[in-house]
């Protein structure tokens, strides 16, 4: 017999090479205080701006009470907390998906805490956000990536996502996966 617990669906812990541990996990409604809280700690901030109402500065507690009780049919939300009850645990990262009305596309949108970039949490997240599209039978997934984040780009790039020149706006960049290909 094993000694490892099994985890739930959408579940998985996640060590960073300095040895946080993190456990990437469905976002919970419990989750809308400590997100809001950490909210100003994620980043980029031209993509967290897409979280908030528009002329909004911070995660108010409706928009984060809507982002923590997501439509399981159109959205899907994880994200990289300590590994603990919801509604106490860090929230360091998160990724949005949500199917655009009327199509067989999605867009994502991946926040991350400047005190974990660069450690691996966000190709996790990445990854299955790709997973989540493809299991709904998906035909594109969509991203905003700040022009100025290599190293978003370049991981997206690595994940199969084209530079779409068609879909950009000032300071971002749209990238878009064919998951049929």
């Amino acid at each position: 017999m094993s000694g490892h617990k099994r985890l739930p669906p959408w579940h998985e812990l996640f060590r960073q090479e300095d040895g946080r541990e993190w456990l990437i996990r469905p976002i919970r409604p419990e989750d809308a205080e400590p997100l809001q809280a950490a909210f100003p700690l994620l980043g980029p901030a031209e993509v967290r701006q897409r979280f908030v109402p528009r002329g909004a500065t911070a995660l108010d507690a409706d928009t984060a009470q809507k982002l923590c009780t997501p439509n399981p049919q159109q959205n899907f939300v994880l994200v990289a907390a300590e590994n603990q009850a919801p509604g106490e645990a860090l929230v360091s990262a998160l990724v949005k998906v949500a199917i655009i009305s009327r199509t067989r596309d999605a867009e994502y949108a991946v926040l991350i805490g400047n005190f974990i970039t660069g450690q691996g949490v966000g190709r996790k997240l990445l990854q299955r956000a790709v997973k989540w599209a493809r299991t709904k039978k998906l035909d594109y997934l969509h991203g905003w990536i700040p022009q100025t984040n290599k190293a978003m780009m370049e991981l997206a790039l690595s994940f199969g996502f084209q530079h779409d020149v068609t879909g950009s706006v000032p300071g971002l960049l749209r990238v878009s996966l064919d998951l049929n290909a």
